[in-house]
């Protein structure tokens, strides 16, 4: 799979889930339909081209769309 065709299935998927802005891994492989080393690397790059954005809670990692959610809101006014 190409890099713009995995940024318009993640983009396009991760829009739909209203009230939803961090998912697992899996979630974003199962969307891609691709085995997880071959997921890992396009998510990677996603995140390196600031499609998408990691958090951390220390023991378990999210991703989700670059400026969404309630951490992105915050961010922006302090």
């Amino acid at each position: 799979m190409e890099l713009e065709e995995a940024k318009k299935k993640i983009v396009e998927e991760l829009g739909k889930k209203k009230g939803k802005t961090k998912f697992y891994f899996n979630d974003l492989a199962k969307i891609l339909g691709e085995k997880p080393r071959v997921a890992k690397k396009l998510v990677t790059k996603l995140v390196e081209d600031e499609v998408l954005e990691i958090w951390s809670s220390g023991s378990t990692s999210l991703y989700g769309l670059k400026g969404a959610g309630k951490q992105a809101a915050a961010e922006e006014h302090d």
